[in-house]
């Protein structure tokens, strides 16, 4: 059932981030109702993978009646979160002031870029913006190169809605040892700062150069590093420790004194040249069979549909089938609770019939 059975949320839709802290809710047990405009398209497939186990209703949000009816529904839910624009809730009649008059436990969850303060609190952004404001752009890619954009994996899900989720449930314990909710104020420009702490811990220290491909775990190390292979995929490796780094040269077959002192920077360069030739001379699943079974911290750079056929992946069952949908499986695992995906995406204003009648709601507003 999940650890989170029992708990019920209001998710205000929204894209990205949101609908990701909504879907780490519901693989967790939550019941997650998303509420989305009736004119809303576009999200009612069962490839949807943000709205997997939610049910959905419609509204429109700009009648008063119907803000009346949400109200009532909020009074009877664990949380409520949003990912609008600051001030757009208040105007909807439908901020956390009002919302925590009806319901003074409540956790109410705030979703924005740049926070729900501040000189660009009301500007547009999308994740390339927020982790550019972080540092976390500037250190990633090559040094001859643009900063590369981490898909949108830092910003909008490490430091946006996985953040929120974090935030929610914390809110959430407090709330239930004291009766008291609260406003939970999650901004991805905050998220990603956190996610880039230990690089801030790091330049500090003096063990960290402000630009990029000359530090030990930003592709400047040539034993931390991506390498092509002779079909054109790539192997990843990690070697960094003295036992791991033993083990990668051995499998290289490389016996050179200049590979002695692995963390001499000065000759990472020229050590890079060598493996990287040294690799060129086999395929990629030439190279998986040599590591196979070793702490050599080497892998495959497998692309998403080799993932799914990987043996670890298979025997963890990290993938699951839905209706025909293979998709990631809930994260993380409990000893004692059992996480699943109850069901794929539904078209959107597919429940409103049930959660007007469960709530005692007016279905002339949830159409």
């Amino acid at each position: 059932m999940g650890p989170l059975h029992g708990i019920k949320v209001l998710e205000f839709s929204g894209i990205g981030p949101g609908p990701y802290c909504g879907m780490i809710l519901a693989d967790l047990g939550a019941e997650v109702i998303r509420l989305s405009r009736k004119d809303q398209t576009g999200i009612d497939n069962k490839f949807d993978i943000h709205n997997r186990s939610k049910l959905s209703i419609t509204a429109d949000l700009k009648n008063p009646d119907t803000t009346n009816e949400i109200l009532k529904l909020i009074e009877n839910v664990d949380v409520v979160f949003e990912g609008f624009r600051p001030g757009v809730m208040e105007k909807l009649g439908l901020g956390p002031e009002e919302c925590l008059s009806v319901n003074k436990s409540l956790i109410y969850g705030r979703m924005t870029g740049w926070g729900q303060d501040g000189p660009m609190s009301k500007q547009a952004g999308h994740d390339i913006n927020y982790i550019s404001l972080s540092g976390a752009l500037h250190s990633m890619g090559r040094s001859s190169e643009n900063p590369q954009a981490p898909l949108n994996l830092v910003g909008d899900y490490g430091g946006g809605g996985a953040q929120l989720a974090i935030g929610i449930l914390s809110a959430l314990i407090g709330s239930i040892k004291t009766g008291k909710g609260q406003v939970v104020d999650a901004a991805m420009i905050d998220g990603s700062l956190s996610l880039m702490s230990f690089f801030y811990s790091l330049k500090e220290m003096g063990h960290w150069e402000d630009k990029r491909e000359s530090n030990l775990l930003d592709g400047a190390a040539h034993f931390y590093d991506t390498y092509k292979c002779s079909d054109g995929k790539f192997l990843a490796i990690g070697s960094i420790e003295p036992q791991f780094y033993a083990i990668l040269l051995d499998k290289l077959m490389i016996d050179d004194d200049r590979f002695n002192n692995h963390m001499d920077k000065s000759k990472w360069s020229e050590l890079k040249q060598v493996i990287t030739k040294n690799i060129l001379q086999k395929t990629r699943d030439e190279w998986v069979e040599i590591f196979k079974g070793t702490d050599s911290c080497v892998t495959p750079v497998l692309d998403m549909t080799e993932a799914k056929l990987n043996d670890h992946n298979l025997a963890r069952g990290a993938f699951i089938d839905i209706d025909g949908f293979v998709q990631p499986a809930p994260s993380p695992r409990f000893s004692e609770d059992l996480v699943e995906v109850r069901h794929n995406a539904k078209k959107i204003g597919s429940n409103n019939l049930d959660i007007c009648s469960r709530f005692n709601l007016n279905p002339d507003c949830f159409n």
